[in-house]
């Protein structure tokens, strides 16, 4: 046993050094490959400790029993009743899972139960910036959808299922295509084989103007500032949005993506053909989203989920709830 306490000392030394390296920086982590290895190795953990160590456990307390049974008879021959040996606390010390199963076949249902939920269900996002604003706040903790657009094998994002696709005016997280290891999340404006126009501040998709009308003004807490709100017609449900009328429409910075040929700048915005295979993103917060006018086109293989749901905002509880 002293070989899988060496063992499982190194394999749990590894994890917790991959995390402190992924925490401070010193390498970029990938917590669904983290998530995947922690399953599989916990799991032939769990599969051995059924099949070889708690059946070996167990014929060793079942000898103690019995060396017990045999010594009980053998002192009621010579007439002595009392025994000095306690069976059931011998039993249960060596029934007691060592601590290097407890921490590894131990925690197996749990990790399973989540890597399972996380990878084919639900995945929970926080919102960390305001470029989805007035939509989704900073600190909104959100729930994804992981199987309304098919459901994938995690860590290598291979399809299952066909599922639906994305529409205009969902709300989608996917892989940020310059930095896959980071996610992202805009709504999809246009879908493969749209003319997406953003000119002047006003959206056009195939030539025809997405509807609009305007709403009171939106106070953002965390600059105290005004700022001009819209509510508009993407997909069967209206969503709400923020321009800025001091900044101005044109495009700056825009990097040299694939595809960037579909794609005519100006100082009035930008025109973009979508690809096949791949979605136009953009924010609510249209003058604060780094999104597809600046980095190009999402393709499908990057899609991790629908978002839908706000289930906990520690600012603000009146966030929860589900969203459009």
């Amino acid at each position: 046993m002293q070989f899988m306490q060496i063992l499982t000392s190194l394999v749990l030394t590894a994890f917790v050094g991959y995390i402190g390296a992924w925490y401070t920086g010193a390498i970029e982590g990938n917590f669904a490959l983290l998530l995947f290895l922690a399953t599989v190795v916990t799991g032939i953990y769990w599969l051995a400790e059924r099949i070889y160590f708690l059946p070996r456990r167990r014929r060793a307390a079942q000898a103690i029993e019995d060396a017990a049974t045999e010594r009980r008879a053998e002192l009621d021959r010579m007439g002595i009743q009392k025994v000095d040996v306690d069976v059931q606390e011998a039993k249960g010390r060596i029934l007691m899972q060592p601590w290097w199963l407890d921490w590894t076949a131990g925690l197996f249902p749990v990790i399973a139960a989540v890597f399972f939920l996380r990878s084919f269900l639900f995945e929970p996002f926080k919102i960390p910036s305001g470029s989805m604003i007035p939509t989704l706040l900073v600190g909104d903790l959100i729930l994804v959808n992981k199987f309304t657009y098919g459901i994938r094998l995690p860590v290598i994002n291979t399809r299952l299922t066909e599922g639906s696709r994305p529409v205009r005016g969902d709300v989608l997280v996917f892989r940020y295509p310059p930095q896959p290891s980071m996610d992202y999340i805009k709504r999809v404006v246009g879908v493969p084989g749209d003319e997406v126009a953003y000119i002047n501040k006003r959206l056009t998709i195939n030539g025809k103007a997405v509807d609009t009308k305007a709403l009171p003004d939106f106070f953002e807490e965390d600059s105290m500032r005004y700022f001009k709100q819209f509510e508009e017609q993407l997909g069967d449900q209206p969503h709400r949005l923020l321009n800025n009328p001091d900044v101005p429409a044109f495009v700056q910075g825009a990097s040299n993506f694939a595809y960037r040929e579909n794609c005519r700048y100006s100082v009035e915005g930008v025109t973009c053909k979508v690809p096949e295979g791949h979605y136009f993103m953009m924010g609510d917060n249209r003058d604060n989203s780094l999104d597809s006018r600046y980095w190009g086109f999402v393709p499908e293989g990057n899609i991790v989920g629908k978002a839908f749901f706000v289930w906990m905002n520690f600012g603000n509880l009146k966030r929860i709830g589900s969203f459009h």
